[in-house]
């Protein structure tokens, strides 16, 4: 791993390996008081279309720890496809700072910054991509099963045309696991990112499985996966067309007991929708009459959840991306 990270097609499976050995390392030095800065005199920019919490702070705190300095340009922060042309913004921005990670829509976008900054450009997420998310997520998968990477099964279940599973199809295929994305035809991964992954399987040794069933799919995964049914950015009428196709995919207590694993866990890259508290919630409720979408708030909130490791461990592996792309 030497620079820029725009798709999980970038890393091969030693890289991947790599990456979340650092992060486990560096997860244990900030615990134990022993963490070594490695990026003092570093500079990164956050270039975000979106807003964010969980990514945001995760490159702030990683790059302070390690002695680098972050600049926020959110969407109102800049003059990026407004005034100025991603190239015109890339080249600017590749002459005051050290990385540049961009959050937003058109993977075009990040691709373009990559092409004309001449510095790493790392993929916070795109609509097509979020790698960033699937490094945490295999961190937080193999601190739960202990074992080797090639026995985890896991299973996505939901919106299987999202950028989180196509990431984590992708990912998941090329470490050589047993990975299954249960969804509607209509909201599995884009033919291209299916063949990708079966191509990478064809040499990792990865299973895969991609299917309406859910009940198939679930059944011996390790992991239970799920995310929003609509993403940041797509409209909200989306919702009248999701909830019908995609509530026979929601994550209860007896999509996780099918599993046949009594350690079986429930994963989300959040935020969720498992309860009323947010605006969301409540207007779902209110039109649709759900008290939850994805998964209820008895998964959410029981012991087999474990979505707030994950949540920490964006930082984690975002500082071992930092570390392996800018300490030389």
């Amino acid at each position: 791993m030497t620079g820029s990270l725009l798709r999980d097609l970038d890393l091969d499976k030693p890289q991947i390996l790599d990456l979340l050995a650092l992060a486990a390392q560096l997860k244990r030095d900030k615990r134990g008081g022993a963490e070594i800065p490695r990026l003092v005199g570093k500079n990164i920019v956050l270039v975000f279309e979106k807003n964010s919490t969980r990514t945001r702070c995760a490159f702030e705190v990683a790059a302070h720890d390690q002695g680098a300095h972050a600049t926020y340009l959110g969407p109102e922060g800049s003059h990026l496809g407004r005034e100025e042309s991603v190239a015109d913004t890339a080249r600017v921005l590749g002459r005051m700072y050290d990385g540049i990670a961009f959050r937003g829509y058109a993977q075009d976008t990040v691709r373009q910054f990559a092409a004309h900054a001449g510095i790493p450009v790392w993929n916070a997420l795109t609509d097509a991509w979020h790698p960033t998310q699937s490094l945490a997520d295999l961190l937080t998968m193999t601190e739960y099963h202990g074992g080797d990477v090639e026995d985890i099964a896991f299973c996505f279940t939901g919106d299987g045309h999202s950028n989180v599973a196509r990431s984590l199809l992708v990912t998941g295929a090329r470490l050589g696991m047993d990975v299954r994305i249960a969804a509607p035809t209509s909201r599995q991964p884009p033919p291209d990112v299916v063949a990708a992954a079966e191509n990478a399987a064809r040499s990792s040794g990865a299973r895969l499985l991609i299917t309406d069933d859910l009940r198939t799919a679930v059944r011996g995964a390790d992991f239970v996966y799920t995310d929003v049914w609509v993403s940041m950015g797509e409209p909200d009428d989306a919702w009248a067309a999701r909830i019908p196709s995609l509530s026979p995919y929601r994550v209860t207590d007896e999509v996780l007991d099918a599993s046949n694993r009594s350690g079986v866990r429930f994963m989300h890259c959040l935020p969720a929708i498992h309860n009323r508290d947010t605006a969301i919630g409540a207007r779902l409720h209110r039109q649709f009459g759900l008290d939850s979408a994805e998964v209820t708030e008895e998964v959410f909130e029981s012991k087999r959840s474990i979505v707030f490791d994950q949540a920490e461990n964006r930082m984690h592996t975002i500082k071992a991306l930092l570390v392996r792309a800018l300490a030389g």
